[in-house]
């Protein structure tokens, strides 16, 4: 089309296409806009709002034809929830930004939405103003509503109460779209919904949405931007911004103290056996597991609190670490039949005791112990429980305890994280699920140490896959309102059967029961990098790793995503502060060898990355890091050395299919990436999922084959997820 050549379609709508295309003339890759009719109203509409338009956040245009828009090609993904109030705001004050210089030009939007804002690697773009209403001298200032065939312009979820009427509209009118779209990017869900246009229109109208929870500074920016009458909102995007920006502050501030919070640390053993270890720190964890369902109290998470055992730490460096006010600890004896149990409530600040009691009772009392203490915890630190204050907060999954004592037992082995200790473990939760099939959470656990034997394992995922399927079934049988179980099946769904969507509904259904579950937000954060959107998917692992921040496997991911995502420096400084944590963590020191690879620091790179391989397990690396780091460094032959042993090695054991086929493509093998490809299809290695979309298989995609796999692994949209196609009505 003219000095455009089209190289894909990315998008189609009501009102026409959407291509990536290539500019002849000047080599660049462009998103070419097609309408479906000659340069008519809506385009020229366009044309004129964006051409008056220069800002980082707004996507530029290039060129105008007689029936297209040449804009910039941008790539990222839509705004989705829910999210983390921490990640959104910084990128809310970017679309305040984009808004303000449009509103300064006279260009009211008029179609503000999730799927009109692009996250991209260099922060927010604001896209779509073919509704856009533009002040034009002499021009005549009211505002269509509907096309000709009568369907209503633009998004009725979104709308303001005056644009759902037909009236008028100015700035304000994006300023309540905008508190609609930050509602949902907070929640998840919508602020006004109804089962149609017209149901959401009146709910628009009529409705105040359900309470937002966030911080309170949050709420009362979020409900005057949702004002009924415009005079009652923000006059202004520029007014809107500072109280954004005086509420980011405050909460970057106050809100770990607004919130209160708390570590679970392991209850002492202070019985003569000294195996007894399991049940101390059973009795810990279950009532660590209450307190993260509750609303409104923050819980630091299990591997981080437990890892202060038998450590003399004070009570402050603890609380500095784990970022809480307050500490519970405890001891426990156990004789016979009969427990005595002590339990202690300290403030971090001036490491004074809030609460204590002891408790010396028999071993069919051992719920009632716990609910106890957890019910102080929530008397003492103020949490509201809402409809739940007049339930036990401990649920009574099984009343075999033999099976009980094995689940207990099962979570103490495998949370010790080493191959042995985790293989010792799912044997005990078997055992326990045997005696008793409806122990929801040992089923829960026994599907969290499959997924895991399917990614790390060692072992073919194809035999995993099925074990994790039936045992995270099992557990939302038996708990239909555990978040744990029901994040294992959606994760499960997604990777191991292909079902994206489906299972990332189920992920969301998750967090709407526990917006607190780490292990929800850490799948969740791998089922949206699959999907193309790894800027989200960075997002939910920073915010699983703020909950349980000494937890090395969700500080790992943190830096896949910025390796991914091409931004080792970011990656760096994450694999820093893992090994902090552990400064022997091998996956922590490849990590660090291909961020330094990447940043041009080739020997450096690879002699960390070879000096792990030989310290560490197995025979190949995490995602074929070495083969590419030899062939930047110049060092083929060794990179062709590295993919001769990862075959061999696959001779005799398993190695995942896709770290053979990203070492093939670092020396140009293509047929034997796609065999090992095919390979990776058949035993629903996850490795593949993460990997195949990232720039180490982009050799690939002039091959047809590799788009096949894509279509038969359900990932359709691309190699980085979606792009200018959200911009088509």
């Amino acid at each position: 089309m003219g000095p455009y050549k089209i190289l894909a379609p990315i998008g189609e709508g009501g009102m026409g296409k959407v291509y990536k295309a290539r500019d002849t003339r000047l080599d660049r890759i462009v998103a070419l806009k097609i309408s479906k009719s000659e340069y008519g109203e809506r385009v020229e509409r366009e044309a004129r709002a964006v051409a008056a338009l220069n800002h980082p956040n707004i996507c530029t245009l290039f060129d105008v034809g007689p029936n297209y828009l040449v804009m910039e090609y941008v790539e990222g993904t839509p705004l989705s929830g829910p999210s983390a109030v921490e990640v959104v705001l910084p990128y809310a004050l970017q679309i305040c930004d984009a808004l303000a210089a449009a509103h300064d030009k006279g260009i009211t939007h008029r179609d503000l939405k999730p799927a009109n804002i692009l996250l991209a690697a260099s922060g927010i773009k604001l896209l779509d103003f073919g509704l856009a209403k533009v002040k034009v001298p002499g021009e005549s200032d009211q505002t269509a509503t509907h096309t000709q065939t009568g369907t209503i312009l633009g998004t009725p979820s979104y709308m303001s109460p005056e644009q759902a009427q037909g009236q008028s509209v100015d700035a304000r009118s994006d300023i309540f779209s905008f508190g609609s779209l930050l509602y949902e990017w907070l929640t998840g869900r919508r602020a006004f919904e109804g089962t149609s246009a017209l149901s959401t229109l009146a709910s628009i109208l009529r409705d105040e949405p359900a309470p937002l929870e966030s911080a309170p500074e949050i709420q009362r920016v979020i409900a005057r931007c949702l004002r009924k009458h415009p005079a009652d909102r923000y006059q202004s995007v520029t007014e809107l911004r500072a109280a954004l920006e005086d509420a980011t502050n405050h909460h970057a501030h106050t809100y770990p103290e607004h919130v209160p919070s708390i570590a679970v640390l392991p209850f002492a053993n202070l019985s003569a056996d000294k195996e007894n270890e399991y049940f101390s720190d059973g009795l810990a964890d279950e009532i660590l597991n209450t307190l993260t369902r509750l609303r409104g109290l923050r819980v630091t998470g299990r591997v981080s609190s437990f890892s202060f055992r038998g450590r003399e730490n004070a009570i402050a460096e603890i609380g500095h670490r784990l970022r809480v006010a307050n500490v519970l600890s405890g001891s426990v004896q156990r004789s016979g039949n009969r427990i005595r149990v002590s339990a202690q409530l300290i403030n971090v600040t001036d490491e004074s005791q809030v609460w204590s009691q002891h408790y010396d009772r028999e071993m069919r009392d051992l719920f009632d112990v716990q609910d106890e203490i957890a019910q102080a915890i929530v008397a003492q630190l103020k949490v509201r429980l809402g409809s739940k204050s007049s339930q036990p907060l401990i649920k009574r999954y099984t009343g075999n305890p033999k099976a009980h004592s094995l689940y207990l037992k099962g979570n103490f082995h495998y949370y010790k994280l080493t191959p042995g200790e985790m293989d010792k473990g799912r044997k005990l939760l078997e055992q326990a699920v045997e005696l008793d099939p409806s122990h929801a959470p040992a089923w829960f656990s026994l599907a969290d140490a499959y997924i895991a034997s399917a990614h790390f394992g060692g072992i073919s995922p194809r035999q995993q896959w099925p074990k994790a399927r039936a045992a995270a079934a099992r557990a939302l049988e038996a708990d239909p309102e555990s978040a744990e179980a029901k994040a294992a099946v959606g994760f499960v769904t997604a990777v191991s059967e292909f079902r994206w969507d489906e299972g990332l509904r189920e992920l969301d259904a998750a967090l709407r029961l526990n917006p607190a579950s780490a292990r929800a937000l850490f799948w969740r954060a791998d089922v949206l990098h699959c999907m193309g959107r790894t800027e989200e998917a960075y997002a939910d692992a920073r915010r699983a790793a703020e909950l349980d921040p000494l937890f090395t496997l969700y500080r790992r991911y943190c830096a896949y995503y910025c390796l991914l995502m091409g931004q080792p420096e970011r990656a760096v400084e994450h694999v820093h502060q893992l090994l902090e944590i552990d400064p022997n963590y091998i996956v922590g020191a490849y990590l660090l060898g291909e961020a330094y690879s990447l940043l041009g620091q080739y020997e450096e790179g690879i002699a960390l990355l070879e000096k792990e391989q030989r310290n560490g397990p197995g025979a190949f690396l995490p995602l074929g890091f070495l083969a590419w780091a030899y062939v930047r460094g110049g060092r083929r032959a060794d990179a062709e050395r590295f993919l001769t042993k990862l075959r061999g090695a696959a001779r005799h054991r398993y190695v995942p299919p896709a770290t053979i086929a990203m070492a093939a493509l670092a020396v140009d093998d293509a047929e034997a990436a796609l065999l090992a490809m095919e390979e990776g299809v058949r035993e629903r290695d996850p490795n593949l999922s993460f990997g195949i979309r990232t720039h180490y298989f982009h050799r690939l995609r002039a091959d047809a084959r590799y788009h096949d796999i894509l279509e038969r692994m359900n990932l359709r949209s691309g190699l980085k997820g979606a792009t200018n196609s959200q911009s088509v009505h």
